[in-house]
């Protein structure tokens, strides 16, 4: 009798990208994995006596199954930097998180001197029809004071239900009195997508991370941004990456067939050689065969790569920037039954279509370029990078560590953006800003505190 285990496949630490199901059939050991199978029953047999022996002589009485998460927390972080165990809740968020679909009130909220800051009300969402203003310091919570709670503790008392109240008291720059504000909490989406004219001909998107509302903000921005140019004045398209932490591979997938025709995307590999998936692109460019510039930097990371790495090595766009995280792996979620969490396991490596793996290295972009960091930053500026994590997956080769990872505030500022709009205007030159190419060939093989949050 086979026993069958669902699983999610994932392109980074977090979400579900498709479905399969896992065989183990029974089969006959030889001597020499009877004798490995009985090793493995010593070892286990000595974890079950370590056990007994905290329970009955642990100074106070502990509660045994935080022993058992933490004895599976440690056996999993003991593998890599990117295989753990997540507790229900943990799961929970988890899937929040990848879905990009919530109840709550849709404001992004940053921590501030204790309180919560409002960064900005998403449009069309309950924060923005009450007149939630970006800047506004939210001081209670259903009349409980923010200050003590952390970032995430904040959040989660802002989500719930649909069409559950919650009670705000807001401080307004200007305004004398605190205000009270009543919101009902209605069905929020992630914008995991922005975008802007730039330049009066040029089409900016912006991908901050790969949830599963991403492919459908990509195809609404493009679709916008050409009527707002027109295609006759559109001068290209760029699509920045930078400091993008990944997500699903699936979105991964797709976001990077909108600018192909054909060819693969991605493959990934497993142990075993049957267990490599390849991933192709359809007809269909949504940009219409006209430039691309990715921009990338040391915080592009997993999905981000993928994207990249496929614009490159079929040449539909030009890379500027620094080289990206380097984060290879792709990481598979085990769900382990109501209540009991998930595993988050590391399961097979990925490369880009030329058969290049990132691994600790990274993709180099096209053209090199450095940002101008403000001197209070130069100390916190840059990523150390994939290779940098303790206990990362080795790749042949050098390995690369970290790369610039700032990014101006100011659209003004910023150097890459820049040379994007300078490579599309043709005030400088790149040889893979020209149009879609039309050969048919493909190219030949070769985790912390959010900063701010959505609710």
């Amino acid at each position: 009798m086979m026993r069958k285990t669902s699983i999610v496949l994932l392109s980074a630490a977090t979400g579900a990208a498709l479905t399969l199901f896992v065989t183990q059939p029974r089969v006959l050991m030889g001597s020499s994995a009877r004798a490995a199978t009985a090793d493995t029953y010593r070892q286990l047999n000595l974890f079950g006596d370590v056990f007994e022996r905290v329970r009955s002589d642990y100074v106070e009485k502990p509660d045994d199954s935080k022993l058992v998460e933490s004895a599976i927390s440690g056996m999993l972080s003991g593998l890599d930097p990117h295989s753990s165990y997540m507790d229900a809740k943990s799961f929970r968020d988890m899937q929040v998180q990848t879905r990009g679909e919530f109840g709550g009130l849709g404001i992004e909220v940053t921590m501030e001197d204790g309180l919560i800051k409002v960064v900005s009300p998403i449009d069309d969402t309950p924060a923005s029809r009450a007149g939630i203003l970006a800047n506004d310091i939210i001081t209670q919570l259903d009349d409980e004071q923010v200050q003590g709670l952390t970032l995430n503790q904040a959040v989660e008392k802002m989500r719930g239900p649909v069409n559950t109240k919650i009670k705000l008291k807001v401080v307004r720059k200007g305004v004398d009195n605190p205000l009270d504000i009543t919101l009902v909490r209605d069905n929020i989406r992630v914008r995991s997508v922005r975008s802007r004219v730039e330049a009066d001909d040029i089409a900016y998107i912006r991908i901050t991370t790969f949830n599963e509302q991403t492919t459908e903000g990509l195809k609404k921005s493009i679709a916008d941004l050409q009527s707002q140019i027109g295609g006759d004045k559109l001068k290209g398209y760029v699509i920045d990456l930078r400091n993008n932490p990944g997500g699903l591979l699936e979105e991964a997938v797709t976001v990077s067939d909108a600018f192909l025709e054909r060819g693969e995307i991605v493959s990934t590999r497993g142990r075993n050689p049957e267990e490599t998936q390849r991933r192709t692109a359809h007809p269909g460019d949504l940009t219409k065969g006209k430039p691309v510039i990715v921009l990338i930097n040391g915080g592009s990371a997993s999905a981000s790569e993928i994207v990249a790495g496929a614009l490159q090595d079929h040449k539909r766009a030009t890379l500027v920037g620094t080289r990206s995280f380097g984060k290879g792996s792709v990481q598979t979620i085990i769900p382990l039954g109501s209540g009991n969490g998930a595993l988050r396991l590391t399961t097979a490596r990925y490369y880009t279509p030329s058969g290049k793996s990132i691994q600790a290295k990274g993709i180099v972009p096209d053209i090199e370029v450095l940002q101008d960091v403000p001197d209070e930053l130069k100390s916190r500026d840059g990523t150390k990078g994939e290779a940098s994590l303790r206990g990362h997956l080795k790749n042949d080769g050098d390995e690369k560590t970290g790369s610039q990872s700032y990014v101006p505030p100011d659209p003004k500022d910023d150097k890459a953006l820049k040379m994007a709009d300078d490579l599309l205007h043709g005030i400088k030159s790149s040889a893979t800003t020209a149009a879609a190419p039309t050969a048919t060939e493909t190219p030949a093989a070769a985790d912390d505190k959010p900063a701010k949050a959505q609710n």
